[in-house]
């Protein structure tokens, strides 16, 4: 507790003291002339996102876009993650990917208009994460943008550096955690590599890395968000560092080179056969090739586990077909048949918190509800237990939680197994009320379908037909519940949600214990 203390008043200290710096740092007081050297951007950049911003000063991030009006970095009405987006000068490599005077050009009036808005400390664009961000970005892109400028706009650009490197050096690691906590070590890393007198810098940032890489990766390689697009982003951090300390003469750090070679088959985990993400916790698919460049860039051959038992998933495939189950509430899985996706859960939005809000609920998943209520909506007193069973090619997992316990008494178990050659996938839900019901309860599991896939209903409507983009076939069957088709939505990429259609299973429990089976098999 004093510790925590003790970290949020140093915390409140840095951001007094910046105030102060402010007005007490003359030109000339410790300012360097330029870098010992620039780290390599690795890499690439979107030249179309690029020539938005050029033609239109339209910002691009996963398909949102914002268009800046009058040079007004601070629009009210945008999400926090645009704070985040403008204000970490990520879009610089857009521009380098534009290349040419075009980009170059842009970039350097894009840096001289930040520069000239905000020449002191301000609170939401010197947070510490996105200080950290747009630190590293600024110094890996100035070769790109600056090298050739006037004396002055360098001048100017190293005297505002230098405040923004003191202020992220005193407020590390702050009240930081997560992905944020490994924005700010790059930036202060990148500080004490290229700039003369910061190796301070440099030594607090790889103690912080020595310690985060312990707390925030599992053993089994997942990250404590256990979101993929996050796994995917730090370790994008770590090839940047380990690049970067290689440039200026550093010896590797092992233990980055470890945590790459335990984590990308983490990675890989999450992938369907269409190389792109399930969507679990708060994912959408992402694109292939930044992630195809991770692979390459790390220099490690990884190949996908099939299980992440701290992270809390489990993967089993069988011939072309792939199923991904969260081992925590509310135990939702995906289906895919080769490169095409069969069940999927909604999704999310890149930039709306209602839709994000809306989209973390347990309808948005391939999963079973109570009386309208998901597991993580009551208390639990257990974590959730998963038993995996691996046996002459047949694969199966039953996983269970207490969730509805306090609720209602009621525990729920999924058993899920897929045939070897990946042709039928069967599921059990199975719900058992040791202390005996109290009164009946409404139980609904949803199945939603992917939009590609057409599915209609069949044998008076007790059992589905699925027909995938390939001709391929697959016929749903249910038993213990009553089946119907109803209307849903698919948020994979992107801000358009898609129509799509869910298969909902209903019962009403009214005795100790429910079973509903259901199968989906190859036609």
């Amino acid at each position: 507790m004093l510790a925590a203390l003790h970290q949020k008043m140093r915390f409140h200290l840095a951001h007094i003291l910046s105030r102060a710096s402010d007005s007490l740092l003359p030109i000339g007081s410790d300012v360097p002339d330029g870098f010992i050297f620039t780290p390599r951007e690795l890499w690439d950049g979107d030249c179309e996102k690029g020539r938005w911003l050029v033609h239109g000063g339209v910002f691009s991030y996963k398909g949102d876009q914002l268009e800046l009006h009058n040079a007004n970095w601070h629009p009210k009405e945008a999400a926090p993650v645009w704070i985040e987006h403008l204000h970490g000068f990520g879009w610089l490599n857009d521009l380098r990917a534009l290349g040419g005077d075009q980009g170059r050009l842009a970039a350097r009036a894009m840096v001289q208009n930040w520069m000239d808005a905000h020449p002191y400390y301000e609170p939401e664009s010197w947070r510490t994460d996105i200080l950290g961000r747009r630190i590293a970005n600024l110094i890996a892109g100035y070769d790109f943008f600056g090298d050739s400028a006037s004396d002055a706009f360098q001048e100017q650009f190293f005297y505002n550096l230098i405040k923004q490197v003191k202020h992220l050096s005193r407020s590390m690691p702050g009240m930081l955690e997560g992905l944020p906590l490994l924005y700010g070590i790059k930036g202060l890393a990148y500080a004490g590599l290229t700039l003369e007198g910061r190796e301070r810098d440099l030594e607090c940032a790889l103690n912080l890395l020595e310690r985060e890489m312990k707390a925030q990766f599992h053993n089994d390689g997942g990250h404590v968000s256990r979101n993929a697009d996050q796994l995917f982003e730090a370790l994008k951090i770590l090839v940047d560092l380990r690049g970067t300390l290689k440039q200026a003469g550093y010896p590797p750090l092992e233990t980055i080179q470890t945590r790459l070679e335990q984590s990308l088959p983490a990675l890989r985990f999450f992938r369907h056969g269409d190389k792109r993400f399930a969507l679990f916790a708060g994912m959408q698919e992402g694109e292939d090739k930044p992630v195809q460049q991770l692979f390459q860039m790390s220099g490690v051959r990884a190949r996908a586990v099939n299980s992440l038992p701290q992270t809390g998933f489990e993967r089993i495939s069988a011939g072309k077909s792939l199923l991904m189950v969260d081992c925590a509430a509310p135990l939702a899985f995906e289906f895919s048949h080769g490169r095409e996706r069969i069940f999927v859960n909604c999704g999310s939005h890149p930039t709306d918190a209602d839709w994000q809000s809306a989209l973390r609920g347990a309808p948005a998943f391939n999963t079973l509800t109570i009386d309208d209520r998901g597991p993580s909506e009551v208390r639990r007193s257990k974590p959730v237990q998963a038993e995996r069973r691996d046996k002459d090619g047949h694969s199966s997992l039953e996983v269970w939680h207490e969730g509805y316990k306090a609720f209602c008494g009621v525990v729920h178990r999924r058993a899920l197994s897929l045939d070897e050659k990946g042709f039928e996938l069967c599921g059990q839900e199975i719900l058992t009320c040791p202390k005996g019901l109290m009164r009946s309860h409404r139980v609904l599991a949803r199945f939603h379908i992917h939009p590609r896939v057409l599915i209609s209903l069949v044998q008076d409507g007790t059992q589905a037909l699925l027909r995938l983009k390939s001709g391929f076939g697959f016929r749903f069957k249910a038993d213990g519940a009553q089946l119907s088709l109803e209307n849903s939505i698919y948020l994979g990429s992107g801000v358009r949600p898609l129509k799509t259609k869910q298969i909902v299973l209903r019962a009403l429990m009214e005795e100790d214990s429910l079973e509903i089976g259901w199968s989906l098999t190859k036609e």
